[in-house]
């Protein structure tokens, strides 16, 4: 039986994390515990989800050509993404991402994009192999702007589901929301998209419209404890969030759009679909790092037969 395929378009970091008590404030220095180096970036975090549950993957990225984009690219073929559409970049340092989590497994984090920053339109196009009978497009916010519209509009024309993650939160064309089969922003996220403050779930409810009028398909705003709230023209549905200890929350977004995207490609419906992408997210905030903290589908299947 063949893999499912994805693509997934977007960054990839090594992420350079430091513990602590509590977060900085504004202007202050704090004294942290242990520090690691993992790989990461958003794009790539999706990617490795993707690979852990068995998708086929196809990741365009870019890495410098430097110790860590040598280590980012082992890192991704141990995970098993196809990293052929992955190029490498002379004289441009790959991209790195400062975290600082506290005891509660909160984060801060700050990205130097590096060769992030050079994933142009014209590697799309050189990259239409990618495209070819892959089901679902999945890409995020950490790459230029005019290499998510090619994406967008070349999985389009290939007939791909579309799905944006619009992290960091930016300003996106409006031309490209027509095209999203399904948004994937959280509150803040989803309050810089429609100029409004999404504080709870009427306000949350307010923003989703707003993003339907815009034109898209579906809409799963991610509220952290509080779960997911998806609207669509079927109206508005709550799914709420699963208990777990959190030890890192770092990717737990990643994990979630990585989980959706697979169930997605394996044929789910939405009500199916974003359980199974919750207990992805879940099962992940219970691991340190990134990448390294992505579950399997027998980790996944495991956590679901016992709730």
């Amino acid at each position: 039986m063949p893999k499912h395929s994805v693509v997934v378009v977007g960054s990839i970091n090594m992420d350079l994390v430091v513990a602590s008590e509590r977060l900085p404030k504004a202007g202050e220095t704090v004294l942290g515990g242990t520090f690691c180096m993992n790989p990461g970036g958003k794009g790539a975090n999706q990617a490795v989800a993707c690979a852990r549950l068995g998708m086929e993957t196809r990741f365009i990225s870019a890495v410098g050509e430097d110790s860590f984009g040598v280590s980012l690219l082992a890192t991704l073929k141990k995970y098993r993404v196809e990293t052929a559409f992955v190029k490498t970049v002379n004289k441009t340092p790959s991209g790195v991402a400062l975290i600082g989590v506290d005891k509660s497994a909160e984060n801060q984090i700050i990205v130097a994009p590096g060769a992030n920053d050079s994933i142009s339109p014209s590697d799309i196009r050189k990259s239409k192999n990618a495209f070819k009978e892959a089901s679902v497009l999945l890409l995020q916010l950490e790459i230029p702007m005019d290499t998510v519209l090619t994406a967008v509009e070349t999985a389009r024309k290939a007939g791909l589901k579309i799905i944006l993650n619009p992290a960091p939160a930016r300003l996106i064309p409006e031309k490209i929301f027509p095209m999203l089969d399904f948004i994937i922003p959280n509150q803040s996220e989803s309050g810089l998209l429609t100029g409004t403050r999404v504080t709870n779930l009427d306000s949350a409810i307010k923003a989703a419209k707003l993003l339907l009028k815009k034109g898209v398909g579906n809409v799963l705003i991610t509220l952290g404890s509080k779960g997911v709230m998806r609207v669509n023209s079927q109206g508005v549905k709550s799914y709420p969030a699963y208990k777990v200890k959190a030890v890192d929350t770092t990717a737990a977004g990643d994990a979630f759009c990585g989980g959706f995207t697979s169930a997605l490609a394996m044929g789910y419906s939405l009500d199916k679909a974003i359980p199974f992408a919750q207990a992805v997210g879940a099962l992940a905030v219970t691991r340190q790092g990134a990448q390294q903290s992505m579950p399997s589908m027998a980790d996944v299947k495991k956590f679901l037969n016992t709730i």
